[in-house]
């Protein structure tokens, strides 16, 4: 009697690949006088009666962009510009 005997190798292979989020850019504090005065003129027009609480900048895809928080009694707005004062964004409020 002939007994057949086979060895079935695998081959795995370990996805050593780490996923991690996307770091949000460093922001770097710029006093609300240095704004570049497209932003604060945007501002002024289209949050009448609000004041910039404070401002910073970072790149962002390539590109400087300017978070801008302005206040008016309680409330408080997030608002994004680009570096020629182009707004890109408000914050959603959380």
């Amino acid at each position: 009697m002939m007994l057949l005997v086979s060895v079935l190798a695998v081959n795995a292979q370990v996805d050593t690949t780490h996923k991690t989020k996307p770091t949000k850019p460093a922001m770097t504090m710029v006093k609300v006088s240095d704004l570049p005065k497209a932003i604060t003129a945007s501002v002024a027009k289209d949050y009448p009666g609000y004041t910039v609480k404070e401002a910073s900048s970072a790149m962002m895809n390539n590109a400087l962009n300017y978070k801008v928080v302005v206040t008016k009694g309680t409330e408080t707005e997030s608002l994004f510009y680009d570096k020629d004062g182009k707004f890109l964004k408000k914050a959603e409020k959380k």
